[in-house]
């Protein structure tokens, strides 16, 4: 049946000053009911988004930036031109290493033609001996120095190459540092732009060492459905789902000087909801309890030596039941002993509360 607007006024006002209602024996309570479902048992920690690849851009020659084909944030593919370096001084280099070899073979081709003489001279004793033999090592001397020309000639054409700055992985582009028309250099430390790739994404986040069983265990099992432990992960309040993705690793050793281990979970990341250095609160489900029984967080009071919470009996009276908790995540706790499903139980006004205290529900959460 509808209430009236002078019950709806009557409650608002209890609500707003419950003072009064404690004057007529009855504290206004947020109440809901002891939940049974699948729970996820967890394992928390911050975390921090990390690209899956990232490089800094950097000139491989000397020389001035003359052009950039980017747009900072563009998304790359690997071979994508980036940049180019002056070319001609390049080239350049590559013209001489080649006009150098074009004129060691013509001294080769002399000199074979040399050696033929000599040798022909020397089988009628017109040459000597030692002539025909200085020959012939001018023949090999000038055949190393053409291997040498080719030498340089490949050096000179990856020296060419290197002045059109191609993308070497998949990713997203940063700030440009460099302008065109500076001059830059291999030893600058900052490069020209930075790529992260950012899909697939990880985040890392590092767990206490005695999680460590229970970390194996979870990988274990779902190893043998050949799948990967299930990580969550949430904004930095802990609030808002971010993304869903799979462990991918865990270290190969515990950091002395904190006790934990870093762990590194794979996200596909395509709707962009994590960046790089970005923090996060991440979640390794470690296995789900069927039918687990749980409670807002807030319902759940520290006693002098034990935790409690204010149950509803059907008179409407608040009863003190001492409970023992599982899992509490900030949001929801696992009651492991002392409730049962369907009690009601208080979620806000257990200051105002004692065992016996008569309570009206004034705003039932859902499931109450």
């Amino acid at each position: 049946m509808a209430r009236g607007p002078v019950a709806a006024l009557v409650s608002t006002f209890l609500l707003l000053f419950p003072a009064c209602a404690m004057a007529q024996g009855v504290v206004p309570i947020t109440a809901t009911t002891v939940s049974v479902g699948p729970l996820p048992i967890e394992l928390s920690n911050i975390g921090t988004v990390q690209a899956w690849q990232s490089v800094v851009v950097r000139t491989r020659v000397n020389g001035t930036l003359e052009r950039v084909f980017f747009h900072e944030g563009q998304e790359v593919k690997p071979g994508d031109k980036l940049a180019e370096i002056d070319p001609r001084p390049y080239q350049a280099a590559l013209d001489a290493a080649k006009a150098k070899k074009a004129q060691d073979e013509a001294v080769l081709a002399n000199a074979i033609r040399d050696l033929a003489r000599y040798a022909s001279l020397a089988q009628q004793n017109f040459a000597s001996r030692q002539q025909l033999d200085t020959q012939q090592a001018l023949v090999a001397q000038t055949r190393a120095a053409l291997e040498g020309d080719d030498a340089a000639i490949y050096a000179a054409r990856i020296n060419l190459g290197y002045t059109m700055i191609t993308a070497p992985i998949p990713g997203r582009m940063g700030l440009r540092i460099v302008d065109p028309g500076n001059v830059v250099q291999t030893t600058d430390a900052n490069g020209i732009v930075t790529i992260a790739q950012d899909h697939p994404i990880a985040v890392i986040f590092a767990l206490p060492q005695q999680d460590i069983p229970q970390i194996h265990a979870a990988m274990t099992q779902s190893a043998k459905t050949g799948g990967r432990p299930e990580v969550d992960v949430y904004s930095s309040d802990d609030k808002t789902l971010l993304a869903r993705g799979k462990l991918l690793t865990i270290n190969n050793a515990i950091d002395p000087a904190t006790g934990t281990i870093k762990l590194k979970a794979e996200f596909a990341n395509t709707d962009n909801a994590l960046t790089p250095g970005q923090f996060v609160q991440a979640r390794l489900i470690t296995k789900v309890v069927p039918d687990a029984l749980t409670v807002p967080s807030a319902a759940v009071q520290r006693g002098v030596d034990s935790l409690f919470v204010y149950r509803v009996a059907p008179n409407d009276t608040a009863q003190a039941v001492n409970v023992k908790v599982g899992q509490d995540n900030g949001q929801v706790a696992e009651i492991l002993s002392g409730l049962a499903k369907g009690d009601r139980v208080v979620v806000n006004g257990q200051s105002r509360l004692a065992p016996g205290t008569k309570v009206k529900v004034i705003m039932a959460k859902a499931g109450s």
